[in-house]
């Protein structure tokens, strides 16, 4: 069963409550997504950690519920 933008985006607030967060459906099937999240978690961090932050948030649903996530994360000085 898939992951609705919903769930998704719960998944995200709790773990980034301070986060921007923008989500896309790019299939309309809810099995591929993109996230874009601005958060302070990230400063400092090189993207491969970033993402591995977000996986981890999605607690073990990526590869099961969510086929597909594409990232793009940063810390907000970092957004443009």
């Amino acid at each position: 069963m898939p992951m609705s933008a919903d769930d998704l985006r719960a998944h995200l607030v709790e773990a980034f409550p301070d986060a921007d967060i923008a989500i896309e459906d790019l299939a309309g099937d809810g099995d591929h997504y993109r996230a874009r999240i601005v958060s302070e978690a990230f400063r400092g961090l090189n993207r491969v950690r970033q993402h591995q932050l977000v996986y981890a948030a999605l607690k073990g649903k990526m590869g099961g519920e969510l086929h597909a996530l594409a990232l793009e994360t940063s810390a907000p000085a970092e957004a443009g």
